[in-house]
């Protein structure tokens, strides 16, 4: 067994594809089957299964994944350490979702790209980004949700976001200075995908409430959702930071639901076990300052999580 077989052995487990992960890796296909072929001949294990076209990891290759990612990582932190560099460099891997990116992080680039022009930071967007934590295909996230509790992850709290029910100013609803459940009955909602939490936190508080809303326009695009919005077409939830500007514009209109006050916390995560390069300690601390700064510029971080929890 050797750093070659065990790094070409996570990168399979990851994309399970033997021709992404000899593309990636800059193989012939054949040696990726070859390597792993010579692996499980070595432990005397099944460490993939193959039906079909479809590849699979076996409870073997996954036990031993955990272990390839500890060995693998202490060999980039020996690296690391007999290579110091007073310029940091390398990549950066972040997951954060769409709000995030377009309204909170554009600060930290910038900031960071300054201190460090030769470092890299790779934005890949994941829909379960703790799983992708976990697995190591991402180095930090960036995460909206309520307090994430895990002995896996380091987790830093960077403020909390307002949520907001919108809609367009002429829609029937503005006119409304207290909004009560009944009002919102049989509404039709723009929505983001499933899984997303603050669509999450939403969807209890209507059921909380017992209101029938419709919600069978689901976007992946937020710009996608104000849209749809202002063009009348129903009403949305979601953070204030991505509608300030068509707020101040007079384009959309916060809705006031009586007894609601929706906050959702803004938090940093990085795996406690992977060790963590200068770059991508670097990088944290450039995150620290420049979005508490932010945040508590503009956020009450002792409010609730939102009202009627």
């Amino acid at each position: 067994m050797d750093i070659r077989q065990l790094t070409t052995f996570r990168m399979l487990a990851h994309t399970l594809s033997f021709s992404r992960t000899a593309q990636t890796l800059n193989y012939v296909q054949s040696s990726v089957t070859t390597q792993i072929q010579g692996l499980e001949e070595e432990l005397g294990v099944k460490l993939f299964d193959r039906l079909g076209k479809r590849v699979i990891l076996t409870e073997a290759g996954r036990k031993l994944l955990h272990y390839a990612e500890k060995i693998l990582g202490l060999v980039d932190e020996a690296r690391h350490t007999l290579m110091e560099d007073e310029n940091l460099s390398g990549s950066i891997c972040i997951s954060a979702p769409e709000s995030l990116c377009t309204y909170r992080l554009p600060s930290v680039i910038q900031q960071f790209h300054a201190r460090f022009p030769h470092s890299r930071l790779v934005f890949r967007p994941t829909q379960d980004q703790l799983k992708s934590l976990s697995e190591g295909e991402v180095d930090v996230a960036f995460v909206l949700d309520e307090p994430v509790r895990s002995t896996a992850f380091e987790v830093e709290s960077l403020g909390y976001e307002t949520l907001l029910m919108l809609a367009a100013p002429r829609h029937p609803l503005a006119a409304i200075e207290h909004i009560q459940s009944q009002d919102i009955q049989g509404e039709q909602f723009l929505l983001t995908e499933k899984g997303c939490m603050y669509r999450n936190v939403f969807e209890r508080e209507l059921r909380i409430a017992g209101i029938d809303a419709v919600t069978d326009l689901e976007f992946t695009s937020v710009e996608a959702i104000k849209q749809c919005t202002m063009s009348g077409m129903g009403i949305t939830f979601l953070p204030r930071l991505t509608v300030e500007a068509e707020l101040a514009q007079g384009q959309l209109a916060a809705l006031q639901w009586e007894g609601h006050d929706f906050q959702i916390l803004h938090q940093m995560l990085w795996h406690k076990e992977k060790w963590l390069s200068p770059t991508t300690r670097a990088f944290l601390e450039v995150a620290r300052e420049m979005l508490t700064q932010e945040h508590f510029q503009h956020m009450t971080p002792d409010l609730p999580l939102a009202a009627s929890f």
